[in-house]
């Protein structure tokens, strides 16, 4: 099974940008303990996923926020 690509860009770049916000949060002491743990265990499945460009998650639900070229027709 190959991994065909399934998130677009404005995707892409809010889960990056989640993924920094909440790293940030937690190298500033706002979150800590077992919540910073969650979250920044969510931020690194985001900024992967982002790198990829593929969510498995998106896969059941057939979800795919790819830019879609339009034909000449």
């Amino acid at each position: 099974m190959t991994m065909k690509k399934n998130m677009g860009t404005l995707d892409k770049y809010i889960r990056m940008a989640l993924a920094a916000v909440v790293l940030l949060l937690a190298v500033f002491n706002v979150i800590n303990g077992t919540v910073a743990y969650i979250l920044i265990g969510l931020a690194m499945i985001f900024a992967l996923t982002s790198l990829f460009s593929f969510c498995p998650l998106y896969l059941p639900f057939k979800i795919d926020t790819t830019e879609k070229k339009k034909s000449d027709s």
